[in-house]
């Protein structure tokens, strides 16, 4: 089922919405390691919120089926939350008079409308059944998760009793989220300031098997990339030649985008990496994984083996779901995800 097309998961999701059926793509489960973090375990809502999962899930159903880019949408936004001030939910404060806030950081104004309001959703359809109970930042979590699960991806186990972040100002985005001119040196050491490893960092880049890039993102690559070459060598230059018909070299066009994976962009599989092997990655730091000694290793093996690529993603997800997680007394349970309680 993870090599379903669109059109086969999409026809199936329908069609399990109308009987009221719960609908799983791709029904295997990878099993990641405990959690070290103190406070937060797999039966947190038990009791407070025995329903919890159904409830998300028949939202992320829903959701899904109005706009399939929703799966990219929440991967890229969870990822941009828990790398700035932790994954407690500050992405989704809406700015103020008093405050700019994280989304409104530049980085984070092309985050995906779709992606914002799935999150929004669950956490109403939750405000009905357990008013003041769940957070916004285990909504993301869960969220994300049955939204990558109905693209392809295996499906893990969510860990909760995140909490949700009293701060939010785009000053602090800036140097916290990776950009497309970093050297592979300066990713490594990002994400390693995250308690991310370099395997992590290549399994979460497998992320891009799905999902969309502007051209701003590469189009130095396509057109006078230097005083050598007018294409990046890096690149496949029929691959460029055919990006440079969607992206002319003067557009300033914000709609106008590409799938960050050429080959199968609406399935999660490892597609992605076998593309960079081709030359086929879109963007400077997808295909410098698989060039670079310190990373190309893991390219081939989770190019070689899918079962390899979702082993390491899921256990990268895991540990990006508790990088810098308030817990305890620590933050709040916001009743509106974009606003603070007070």
């Amino acid at each position: 089922m993870a090599k379903a097309s669109f059109s086969v998961l999409f026809a199936l999701v329908f069609l399990f919405l109308q009987e009221g059926l719960v609908f799983v793509p791709y029904t295997g489960t990878v099993t990641a390691a405990a959690s070290d973090v103190s406070g937060l375990s797999y039966g947190f809502y038990d009791k407070s919120c025995p329903n919890l999962e159904e409830i998300i899930q028949n939202v992320v159903f829903q959701k899904f089926k109005e706009a399939f880019n929703t799966a990219a949408g929440a991967l890229r936004i969870f990822f941009h939350d828990c790398f700035v001030e932790g994954c407690d939910a500050s992405v989704l404060i809406a700015s103020s008079n008093t405050n700019k806030a994280e989304r409104d950081a530049d980085i984070n104004l092309s985050l995906p409308g779709d992606g914002y309001e799935v999150f929004f959703r669950a956490k109403r359809a939750l405000e009905l059944q357990c008013p003041g109970v769940v957070s916004c930042a285990d909504v993301m979590a869960i969220a994300t998760r049955d939204l990558l699960n109905l693209v392809g991806a295996p499906r893990w186990e969510v860990l909760k009793g995140r909490r949700d972040g009293l701060i939010s100002k785009a000053s602090r985005v800036a140097g916290n989220i990776p950009e497309t001119n970093q050297t592979l040196s300066e990713l490594m050491s990002l994400f390693n300031s995250k308690g991310l490893s370099v395997l992590d960092m290549v399994a979460l880049s497998g992320g891009h098997t799905i999902g969309v890039s502007h051209c701003d993102r590469f189009i130095d690559r396509i057109y006078s990339f230097n005083k050598t070459f007018d294409i990046d060598p890096t690149m496949d230059k029929d691959y460029a030649l055919m990006l440079r018909e969607s992206c002319p070299e003067k557009t300033s066009d914000p709609n106008i985008v590409q799938p960050n994976d050429v080959s199968t962009p609406q399935t999660f599989d490892n597609a992605y990496y076998q593309n960079l092997l081709k030359g086929f990655g879109l963007l400077s730091t997808d295909q410098i994984l698989a060039l670079d000694t310190n990373t190309k290793g893991y390219v081939n093996s989770m190019a070689e083996d899918q079962k390899v690529f979702f082993q390491h993603f899921v256990r990268a997800m895991v540990k990006l779901g508790e990088t810098g997680v308030k817990t305890g007394k620590d933050g709040e349970i916001r009743r509106d995800c974009g606003v603070f309680n007070s």
